[in-house]
């Protein structure tokens, strides 16, 4: 086991213990041959939001009500990226901003992203 299967680990054991279940949800677009409507795909996730602390809320890149939300990435099908709808609390939030994690380049450690309440 690397250093960073290791760190995964221990982040999902936190996530598990202190988070709750969750969804990640993502449109995928229309077949480019044949066409058809959009098909929209759920994920569950173990996830954490919090709030952002008030000196991080500068009005433009973050803002009031935005989420910080730490995912589970073991047993996670996908990796969360902007335009994906993250369900938490009961309420949606779009991915506007997140990063991987993949300090290795290979085994993502935690997925962070910025949740903003979904419209």
């Amino acid at each position: 086991m690397t250093f960073y299967s290791e760190m995964q680990a221990m982040a999902a054991e936190l996530i598990e213990e202190f988070g709750q279940a969750g969804v990640v949800r993502r449109l995928e677009p229309p077949d480019p041959v044949y066409g058809g409507d959009p098909v929209v795909t759920s994920y569950p996730a173990t996830l954490v939001p919090m709030a952002y602390e008030a000196r991080y809320i500068d009005g433009s890149v973050i803002l009031t009500g935005d989420m910080q939300i730490y995912i589970s990435s073991v047993g996670l099908a996908i990796e969360p990226t902007v335009g994906d709808v993250v369900t938490a609390n009961g309420k949606d939030y779009a991915i506007v901003a997140g990063d991987r994690n993949k300090y290795d380049g290979i085994a993502p450690v935690v997925f962070i992203v910025q949740g903003r309440m979904a419209a």
